[in-house]
């Protein structure tokens, strides 16, 4: 009776199955490496916003004024400061991370979260804390299941990415139109369009990383390795971080006062 050949008696059949199983165990240290990135960059920014809203480090970045309607938190210059703070950062890591130190592009994360905790403050002052856990528990089981089904899907995510691209400029531009406007019914097409934009960056991203590893991020060393992993670990963060606040904007209770 004939049998069929065994192919794993192929010297090469042998090589391709161990480069395959290296590779593999290389992409999950990877991916691990930007989750755990992520998430540390997620408590440290949840710290500070925390800790700034709920001691007299407030009056620093919102002071209380007296108007018409009563008294108003109103933005001081530090508040616009952090406010704009990350963009620097994300720009500096955007343009410069294959350029830039190891510890530098670390440290440029650290700043981020540091600045981007600052910048949120102001949640806690429109915002119950109630609603706040809720929302987040709630993104983080929604970027949970995006960030899964980008890893393991096989269905190629790149035109989604680049119609989502256009989106997001779309709501870029529509939030500041709103900001003198000033319409609720535009503000909340934008909250609904803006969860559904970073849901899908979300998915696109991680495919994305999953991807670029596979490519080439293994292939130059540990040191590439280190601060890429770093630089992917961000753009998930601000995914994240997106979803929270438009999620927010739908679902959060306001404070009464």
């Amino acid at each position: 009776m004939a049998m069929s050949p065994d192919y794993r008696t192929y010297p090469g059949a042998t090589r391709s199955a161990e480069y395959a199983a290296v590779m593999d165990a290389g992409l999950r240290a990877y991916m691990l490496r930007v989750y755990n990135w992520m998430t540390s960059g997620l408590i440290l920014t949840g710290i500070v916003a925390y800790a700034i809203a709920n001691t007299s480090m407030i009056e620093l970045f919102w002071r209380v004024q007296e108007t018409a309607r009563g008294p108003m938190h109103a933005p001081t210059g530090l508040a616009y400061l952090a406010m704009f703070a990350p963009l620097a950062f994300v720009l500096v890591m955007s343009f410069g991370v294959n350029k830039l130190s190891t510890t530098a592009v670390q440290a440029l994360f650290w700043a981020f979260c540091l600045a981007m905790g600052a910048s949120l403050t102001n949640i806690f002052i429109i915002y119950t804390q109630t609603s706040i856990v809720r929302v987040f528990f709630v993104t983080a089981a929604t970027f949970g299941a995006m960030s899964l089904y980008g890893y393991t899907t096989r269905t190629d995510l790149t035109k989604m990415g680049s119609f989502l691209i256009m989106g997001l400029f779309g709501i870029i531009i529509a939030m500041l139109v709103n900001m003198f406007v000033q319409s609720s019914a535009m503000q909340f097409a934008i909250s609904v369009i803006g969860v559904l934009i970073f849901i899908g960056l979300t998915a696109y991203d991680t495919q994305r990383i999953k991807a670029d590893y596979v490519q080439y991020v293994h292939a130059y060393g540990p040191d590439v390795a280190a601060k890429r992993s770093v630089f992917d670990s961000l753009q998930l963060l601000l995914n994240f971080i997106n979803i929270f606040m438009f999620l927010l904007q739908l679902m959060g209770n306001r404070n009464s006062n």
